[in-house]
């Protein structure tokens, strides 16, 4: 049987943690040993099947008065006492301080390490001690997942060259769901309620867009994030008076149900990773309009003009005149969120599976002979 090790910061809801909750379980199920080893635990996390060992590897309480530097070196001798305990097959580590921490963990345990990363690098990896490592420490490597080719161009050649493009499964319950009969006059976005989304800049193209079709609202559905962001948007609607037709409607846990008679799904943010909220919005049949922000989810997913539209990112006119094509084109947007829907063959849960097996069988035969 082999073992896998996923290591991340903890289970809370997020993009990288969706993942890894969806991977463990379904690894779990076809007799993969997993051990889920993280930093701490979180208030609402993912729910792990029952088989899935779950480890602590975070500071402990009798750690909390010593000094960051010895914190640090306890986080690093902590996992590395895990993996000569456990003896995975391969550790599969997620996002960025825990890639750090895997790779120098790792070291001299013949243990090999996948890394994945889920962030736009130029924005996330751009620390000086960011450049200092990555060409340190990524080299080391057996492998990484990227979702985007512009992510592998941030790290070095080599690694690149024994890397895997996966995209992140989508929940099934997002997949088949039957086209609406009719559309309600609502725009929609889903995610976070934070900065790099630019929500902002989305709310006061509504605003623009409500003065020529007055009959549509916006809905966005999504928690706080408790950056100032939520303080921003309710700014912009009270200085527009948009109460009536701007609505935040706080997180969801039935977007399946909230979102598809929306007439169209509006994403604007500056950056991200390869955003899920963006592939089930899809997967849903929803006409997108869409920013081509860094480092390339949107453009991965989307052919302009095909199966959506891409925008400039922080274009507030281009959203504007899109989410208006949309409405009024209604043969053009029903055309795109068609081609659209498609995109779910790609992304189910079984294929996507299959990729991450497949490249992790061949690591460890890589390594290991």
């Amino acid at each position: 049987m082999r073992k896998i090790l996923f290591h991340l910061n903890c289970f809370e809801q997020g993009g990288a943690e969706r993942v890894v909750s969806n991977l463990a379980n379904r690894f779990v199920r076809q007799d993969y040993e997993i051990i889920a080893a993280t930093e701490w635990q979180g208030e609402v996390e993912f729910r792990l099947d029952e088989r899935v060992k779950r480890i602590h590897v975070g500071l402990k309480k009798e750690d909390e008065g010593k000094n960051r530097i010895f914190k640090i070196f306890l986080r690093f001798r902590y996992l590395r006492e895990l993996i000569r305990k456990e003896r995975p097959d391969v550790i599969i580590s997620f996002t960025r301080r825990p890639n750090y921490r895997a790779l120098i963990s790792a070291m001299g345990t013949g243990v090999p390490v996948i890394t994945a990363v889920r962030q736009d690098p130029k924005s996330y990896y751009n620390s000086l001690a960011d450049k200092l490592l990555i060409p340190l420490l990524y080299p080391l490597a057996a492998g990484c997942v990227f979702q985007t080719k512009e992510q592998g161009t941030y790290f070095p050649v080599s690694l690149q060259k024994r890397s895997r493009i996966i995209l992140n499964p989508v929940n099934h319950k997002y997949l088949n769901v039957p086209k609406p009969e009719k559309r309600e006059k609502t725009v929609v976005q889903s995610g976070r309620l934070v900065g790099f989304k630019n929500q902002a800049m989305l709310f006061n193209a509504f605003v623009k867009v409500h003065e020529k079709h007055p009959d549509y609202c916006l809905k966005l559905y999504g928690g706080d994030s408790l950056d100032g962001t939520k303080e921003q948007l309710e700014k912009i609607i009270k200085e527009n008076k948009a109460e009536a037709y701007i609505r935040l409607m706080g997180p969801s846990d039935s977007l399946e149900k909230e979102l598809p008679s929306a007439s169209v799904y509006a994403f604007s943010s500056d950056y991200e990773g390869m955003p899920n909220a963006l592939l089930e919005a899809m997967c849903l049949g929803l006409p997108v309009a869409a920013t081509d922000c860094p480092c390339g989810g949107p453009r991965t997913l989307i052919e302009d003009g095909e199966n959506g539209i891409l925008l400039p990112v922080g274009d507030e006119k281009a959203m504007t005149s899109a989410i208006n094509r949309l409405i009024e084109d209604r043969e053009f947007a029903e055309r795109l969120g068609d081609k659209a829907r498609k995109i779910g063959v790609r992304l189910h849960e079984d294929a996507v599976l299959e990729q991450w097996k497949d490249y992790v069988e061949e690591v460890i035969k890589r390594t290991k002979g």
